[in-house]
């Protein structure tokens, strides 16, 4: 596609998603002819180039990796849906069971750790027992 402003005409490339319509590349229009593009609300912006998401907020669409998410939320575990988001499709019975093991084990918090939030009183807020623990 082709954009002209004050005499100068700049080739803008056209890019396709995974799903929904072609999008242009606006991104040396600045550079190119000093000028920004204006779309309040972002209503016919892309923010960003993902493998993972898609959304139609006009349609009422998100489908995480092509599945839809109403889909997802039915039939799926959340390790299940970590598994379909890391690997890009969903696990059959022998990767989720390797998965799940995988995970459980490094799960386990370290006794010292535990014995670090005990140090804490029982009202503390919730916030700022993380930052203790995280900045320890």
């Amino acid at each position: 596609a082709k954009l002209t402003y004050a005499g100068k005409t700049i080739d803008l490339p056209v890019l396709s998603g995974s799903e929904g319509p072609k999008v242009l590349d606006i991104t040396q229009v600045y550079n190119e002819l000093g000028i920004f593009t204006f779309d309040p609300g972002f209503t016919s912006t892309a923010s960003c180039a993902s493998s993972i998401t898609f959304i139609d907020g006009d349609e009422g669409v998100l489908l995480y990796r092509g599945y839809p998410i109403q889909e997802l939320a039915k039939g799926c575990d959340f390790l299940e849906i970590a598994y379909l988001l890391l690997y890009g499709e969903l696990p059959n019975l022998n990767e989720k069971t390797k998965f799940v093991d995988s995970i459980t084990k490094h799960t386990l918090v370290h006794e010292q750790i535990s014995n670090f939030y005990r140090g804490f009183r029982r009202d503390a807020h919730p916030m700022a027992i993380m930052v203790g623990v995280v900045g320890a």
